[in-house]
């Protein structure tokens, strides 16, 4: 203001404003407290909500819909207190059930590790289909098939080993100048990666005609066929997997902030990196010892989580928790659907679906880094 034509600053001071700090100037009222705590809280909640109504419809249309003569109809009749049909009541309870929960478990393995592993490269195009974590997942069960071993054994110690050698590879190439730094040309060593495992898994299957008709499962990917004991032998591994992702998940948070940042908080980058890594690997090779290799799943439900709850680690968990088994459950009941009464392998659903998702954020005017 003005005084005897001279102008004097103003005094500037502080207040706290929500979580904010902001400027203001004496003579000037504060501004009023916007509600900015309840925004997260209420996006939060939206992010959790509409991932759970969206699971339970997937759900129930995936054990109402099948390629059979079990319709829909049939299948609901089926419900307690229904009429009951022995041929439904197999179709939906001994069938499409523990398919349905498959589904769901892989799915969400694949969604949050999806998640961390685009924290890890700090890049939104790191999915483990495209860097060549599952391809290594399913060479590693090749590998042990073709030299005589039992895939019901030894196959999850296989594909964990694989998915844990594909993703060092992976984040190793993220971690190169020139390549890391540009989400193109990481996606690109990546597909240099998937082709080299993809080629070598070709040649173990002309070699031996008995692996090509054991692991052809591998190579494409689903979930038809598989029950609760396929589950059960991978269990730990993705409980150990889901266990170390979220002890790292605030240091993986706080590593978007920069490395010297995070370590400035009290954290340890490298040992919260090699900690995610572990844990990638554990859900992806987990995920692919049950359904095989199942691509874009990684990519398609971090890029989902984070429109509905924004770019923090800790937020983009949980509804990747929950929107990995509706991606994977919606796809396989449309598996179902295309060529019916036969079923289209899985992997080449979500690869519909994930294929335009890429295109999107790849031909976007700036990739951000994470």
């Amino acid at each position: 203001m003005r005084l005897l034509g001279r102008e004097q600053p103003s005094e500037v001071s502080h207040v706290l404003v929500g979580n904010h700090e902001r400027s203001i100037t004496s003579g000037a009222a504060p501004p009023a407290a916007a509600p900015t705590d309840r925004l997260p809280a209420r996006r939060m909640a939206a992010g959790v909500a509409v991932p759970v109504a969206l699971l339970a419809l997937t759900g129930a249309a995936s054990l109402l819909i099948g390629s059979g003569e079990v319709g829909p109809v049939r299948s609901w009749r089926e419900v307690p207190g229904g009429a009951r049909d022995p041929e439904a009541a197999f179709a939906v309870w001994h069938l499409r059930g523990p398919r349905t929960l498959v589904a769901m478990v892989v799915g969400a393995a694949l969604g949050t590790a999806g998640a961390a592993l685009q924290a890890v490269a700090r890049n939104p195009l790191a999915e483990p289909g495209l860097l060549g974590v599952s391809a290594g997942a399913s060479t590693g069960v090749v590998l042990v098939i073709a030299l005589g071993g039992s895939a019901a054994t030894l196959g999850p110690y296989a594909a964990v080993l694989g998915a844990l050698l594909g993703c060092l590879a992976a984040v190793g190439a993220a971690r190169l100048r020139g390549v890391g730094d540009d989400p193109l040309r990481l996606v690109l060593a990546g597909a240099a990666l998937s082709g080299l495992l993809g080629s070598l898994t070709s040649v173990l299957l002309l070699v031996d005609n008995r692996t090509a008709d054991e692991v052809r499962f591998w190579t494409v990917g689903g979930v038809a066929g598989r029950d609760l004991g396929a589950l059960a032998d991978v269990a730990p591994a993705l409980l150990l997997g889901a266990v170390l992702l979220l002890l790292v998940a605030r240091p993986l948070s706080a590593m978007a902030l920069g490395e010297p940042a995070a370590a400035g908080l009290g954290h340890r980058p490298r040992r919260a990196r090699l900690t995610a890594v572990v844990a990638v690997a554990l859900l992806v090779g987990g995920a692919t010892a049950v359904a095989g290799p199942i691509g874009f799943v990684g990519l398609v439900v971090p890029f989902a989580a984070r429109a509905l709850v924004g770019p923090d680690l800790r937020r983009v968990l949980v509804p990747s928790l929950l929107l990995g088994p509706v991606v994977v459950v919606a796809a396989d009941v449309v598996s179902r659907l295309l060529v019916r009464p036969y079923e289209m392998p899985l992997g080449v659903v979500t690869a519909l679906i994930g294929a335009p998702v890429l295109v999107v954020v790849a031909r976007a005017r700036r990739v951000p880094a994470l």
